[in-house]
């Protein structure tokens, strides 16, 4: 999106600009005269403006229903339990710094009459049509108006309000010069400490406000019910998404809950949420649905390898489910692998490499190999004769010819739907007896059991996973994840050697080498990457842009869509068919959707029975939050009764 601050700029009648050069650079001129500013509620985030406020000069009171007189004192800042109190001593500015769904009954309890006339009322509410019409209901027409978003607070601007955003609207400012000018030193106590202040109006706020803030705060909250944590192979998309949900799960959830029920544009967000991700999960079943179909009506070799596949959980499905057995966790922890000497450069350490599949991954490892001194051969469907030749590696149209060559290791570098049938066409019988193959797959119990399964028995194998691609490793490999697992080495001291350096080849360039299983490194995978693609894809089908006041979570988000949206489908699809935890992560995310709407709209329901039938039995029905431990209680549920229907269906 294209769309300028300064193009949303509103007319007011008070003289402010939208596009200011930042403060901070400049020589900053004492405000034209000091205000007296009322804070109304008083917790962490009234104190916490008060600290500017007071810094900046202003004289700042404070009333909140909790008495926090201490905190007042230490600030400097003077407290009134008694609203009556603080009205008489006729404070300029009244800021309310109200939870949203509070923000209604301390208003209308609040003593106006004890107020001048002319005061000016300000919040700092996120959501804005709500306030702005509250305050025209509620408030005399004598006093004036702003609608302010500060968006950051404690956690965010710890290190200063420098860069971050003021959204504010101008709603009824008098005409008299004195009115005008106290309006304009308001503003300028967030202009001074460096915000970036957008003048727009509520209504164009709560239309952003939806994505980038409810939107935020909704993919937070379900990952946040998945109980993610940080695992040995986590990805940078994986990391983001960790930040989100801590940055998050610190909001309460009435919070939450004010922006679902006074934004009017979050519903159609939660709405086409709720599609993308349905229509998501149907691209996958249909596609899956397919393969099925076409090994059911083939021929009765195929029907005999779907059942092989089935019952050895290739499919996903019920058996997925079941696969994720108590053995996966019991397995040992990763260690770091310990290289050998990397200065190491003389002709025995150099090996000669068949690169099979020369697309972009293919071609990206082959400029590391031929820097370091190994002689590299490559074969692909497709001719990459003239970049093999610029890259130094010598090309074959014919996967014979390349196998006459006897390389050391062959290097698989296919596509995940294409590596058994790239396998099966192999010509093994012109390879040397003791060859290495090597993949480099996202999923690797799949390419492990088609290894053990095709290759001849004298055949070492290594299943690795560079957890990094052209463009995460465009600046090299340093501290880059390069997770392997040692399958089948044989115990000559020749091949234990040749191992070691083709693994000296990635923890050289500084590769953070770590030894798991591929049924480890499936599990986690399932949980950093699956989930990691599964939310971009979700995201990007909502067609997510831009906005003039976006938050550091959304932020993420549009990278996360970003960085997702340049692989496959393909790709994608091979890490929900060929990892046998796939499916249950995405049935267990499906889960928290649904149990975060149960928790949104139970709540509203209970709200709309209280304003129909009065005071509720159990008013602990109307305000409680959603309990993570029914979530929980589904998951298993989910686990245990696949895990049952697959028992039935083998008996």
């Amino acid at each position: 999106m294209t769309t300028t601050t300064l193009s949303l700029r509103l007319q007011s009648s008070c003289p402010s600009s939208t596009t200011k050069a930042n403060p901070k650079t400049q020589t900053q001129n004492p405000s034209s005269y000091d205000l007296k500013i009322a804070l109304i509620g008083f917790g962490n985030y009234g104190q916490f403006l008060a600290k500017t406020l007071i810094s900046q000069g202003h004289t700042v009171l404070a009333h909140s229903r909790s008495d926090h007189s201490l905190a007042a004192k230490s600030l400097g800042v003077s407290f009134f339990l008694d609203p009556h109190d603080l009205c008489e001593r006729h404070p300029d500015v009244i800021l309310l710094c109200t939870s949203i769904i509070s923000t209604e009954e301390v208003l209308k309890s609040f003593p106006l009459q004890r107020l001048k006339r002319n005061t000016l009322f300000v919040d700092v509410l996120s959501v804005k049509e709500f306030a702005k019409n509250l305050l025209l209901d509620v408030l005399p027409n004598d006093f004036d108006i702003i609608c302010s978003h500060p968006m950051f607070g404690p956690q965010s601007a710890k290190h200063g309000w420098d860069g971050l955003y003021f959204v504010y609207e101008n709603v009824r400012i008098g005409n008299e010069e004195n009115r005008a000018s106290r309006c304009k030193t308001f503003l300028e106590i967030f202009e001074r400490e460096g915000c970036k202040m957008v003048e727009m109006s509520c209504q164009e706020h709560d239309k952003y406000a939806a994505e980038s803030q409810f939107l935020t705060h909704t993919v937070g909250r379900v990952l946040e019910m998945l109980k993610l944590e940080s695992t040995p192979i986590n990805t940078k998309g994986y990391e983001s998404l960790l930040d989100l949900v801590e940055n998050t799960s610190g909001d309460s959830f009435d919070l939450y809950y004010g922006l679902f029920m006074y934004n009017r544009n979050v519903l159609e967000m939660l709405d086409r949420l709720d599609l993308a991700f349905e229509d998501l999960r149907k691209q996958l079943f249909g596609r899956l649905h397919e393969v099925v179909r076409k090994q059911l009506f083939g021929n009765a070799e195929s029907r005999k390898v779907l059942q092989e596949n089935y019952n050895k959980g290739h499919l996903n499905g019920a058996a997925a489910l079941s696969s994720r057995s108590e053995s996966v966790r019991a397995l040992p922890e990763t260690y770091e692998y310990e290289a050998g000497n990397s200065s190491c450069s003389d002709d025995s350490s150099k090996l000669k490499i068949a690169i099979v599949g020369f697309g972009n991954f293919g071609q990206f490892l082959a400029k590391t190999f031929v820097q370091q001194g190994h002689t590299v051969l490559a074969y692909s469907r497709a001719n990459y004769s003239d970049v093999a030749q610029k890259l130094g590696v010598s090309y074959f149209s014919n996967a014979d010819d390349l196998c006459e060559q006897h390389p050391e290791v062959i290097v698989l570098c296919t596509s995940i739907l294409s590596t058994e049938k790239i396998i099966k066409s192999l010509p093994f019988q012109r390879l040397k007896r003791s060859t290495l193959f090597v993949d480099v797959l996202s999923v690797k119990e799949f390419p492990r059991n088609l290894f053990l399964q095709h290759l001849p028995p004298h055949f070492d194998i290594l299943c690795t996973h560079p957890m990094f691609g052209p463009e995460s490793g465009k600046n090299g490999w340093n501290q880059l994840a390069f997770v392997f697992d040692k399958v089948r080495i044989g115990s000559e001291g020749s091949r234990v050697s040749r191992c070691n350096k083709f693994l000296d080849i990635f923890a050289r360039e500084g590769c953070r080498m770590v030894e798991m299983s591929c049924a480890e490194h499936d599990w986690h995978a399932a949980g950093s990457q699956f989930i990691t693609h599964t939310m971009g894809r979700v995201l990007e089908k909502l067609g997510l842009e831009s906005t003039p006041i976006n938050t550091k979570g959304y932020e993420t988000l549009l990278n996360l869509v970003e960085n997702t949206a340049g692989d496959s489908f393909d790709l994608y699809y091979g890490l929900f068919m060929y990892n046998v935890n796939a499916m249950e992560q995405l049935e267990r995310l499906d889960l928290a959707f649904e149990s975060l709407k149960d928790q949104l709209f139970g709540r509203l329901h209970g709200v709309l029975r209280k304003q129909l039938f009065g005071s509720s039995e159990n008013p602990q029905e109307l305000s409680e939050e959603p309990s993570a431990a029914k979530f929980s209680q589904n998951s298993a549920a989910l686990v245990s009764s696949s895990s049952e229907t697959l028992n039935a269906e083998n008996n």
